[in-house]
């Protein structure tokens, strides 16, 4: 049974950081590319950052390039999601999720990811 879990979400005020960590069983994670999505209420879920299978290629959204940064740890089955300079717009539900990638990595859009965490909720106070 396929696992990812994430942790590491909480308050933090506006400017500061955090570091999310999603950690995965039941996959041969070193086969998965990753990705981090965001859900704020009221509003659709949105792409953030992936990470390719063999963590060589990271992708983010405009919004978080520069802030934010995933990184994947192969040994420990875990990609992070490390949070500077956060704003109260990036208030939200974050998960992760990993895709099974046969052909092109479709990083962008959430339908294409096979497995999902419960999610972690990130507040920030401005």
């Amino acid at each position: 049974q396929v696992q990812l879990v994430e942790s590491g979400g909480g308050l933090v005020q506006a400017g500061g950081s955090l570091r999310l960590s999603c950690a995965a069983s039941g996959l041969t994670f070193s086969s998965y590319a990753m990705g981090w999505f965001r859900q704020a209420p009221g509003k659709e879920r949105d792409f953030i950052a992936a990470i390719s299978w063999s963590g060589g290629r990271t992708y983010y959204a405009d919004s978080v390039k520069g802030r934010f940064t995933i990184s994947q740890d192969n040994a420990k089955n875990t990609v992070y999601l490390q949070m500077n300079s956060l704003k109260p717009e990036d208030t939200a539900v974050y998960y992760c999720a990993a895709q099974m990638v046969l052909f092109r990595f479709n990083y962008y859009t959430d339908s294409a990811y096979d497995y999902w965490g419960q999610g972690t909720q990130v507040t920030v106070s401005s």
